[in-house]
């Protein structure tokens, strides 16, 4: 029965790091009293997501940090928010998108069509990122994505973005809601490399940085 228990287990710590749901923080919004006063809407509401974020990792909420990481007061690592790095983008469909096996962290290969470009700017930089719809869970568009500061100020392996079908309607790429796969914290977990074409020659100093 130990050995069923410990099968499953390993089960799940593989397959997280492809379950959007398991990266969006609860619904209840922690009460901040005045902290963020002097931000303006948009910071506060990314804060607030941040807040929740850090709640649910800190708190062993989602079971990803060993306990010894766990803290009733501390927060993850982000860079401030910044509109800079939430900018419109114009999506271009893929027809007939391949399916491939995207690599992993481990021998694990989920699988995942090419569904589209995303073509945006940042400063005199023309960019794209491709969106990647994973087979298993269809409305949920997956946009994991290098850029020059990993290693650096954030995780070596990259970061991820995720988006719905509806978000393609007004296309916008928020930066500041970068965050770190599970991999980053606990390396018993299986998450997705980044492919080629998403290796941003630029840097990207949004969102969430390195945990160490």
């Amino acid at each position: 029965m130990n050995k069923v228990i410990k099968l499953l287990s390993l089960v799940v710590l593989l397959v997280a790091c492809d379950t959007s749901s398991k990266w969006k923080p609860n619904q209840e919004v922690i009460d901040q009293g005045d902290t963020y006063n002097d931000l303006s809407p948009y910071a506060q509401k990314v804060m607030r997501h941040r807040d929740s974020t850090s709640a649910m990792f800190l708190s062993g909420a989602n079971g990803v940090l060993p306990k010894n990481k766990l803290s009733p007061t501390g927060k993850l690592p982000f860079f401030s928010p910044d509109e800079v790095f939430r900018v419109k983008a114009i999506f271009e469909p893929i027809e007939n998108g391949e399916v491939f096996e995207m690599k992993t962290s481990t021998d694990r290969l989920p699988e995942y069509k090419r569904y589209g470009v995303l073509h945006f700017s940042l400063g005199d930089a023309s960019l794209q990122l491709t969106l990647y719809q994973n087979v298993e869970q269809p409305d949920y568009l997956f946009c994991p994505f290098k850029d020059l500061t990993n290693t650096e100020t954030t995780y070596g392996a990259g970061r991820y973005l995720d988006f719905q079908l509806s978000d393609l309607q007004n296309p916008v790429i928020d930066f500041n809601y970068a965050y770190n796969p599970y991999c980053a914290y606990n390396k018993e977990f299986s998450c997705p490399i980044p492919p080629a074409e998403n290796h941003l020659k630029v840097p990207i100093p949004a969102g969430e940085k390195k945990w160490y």
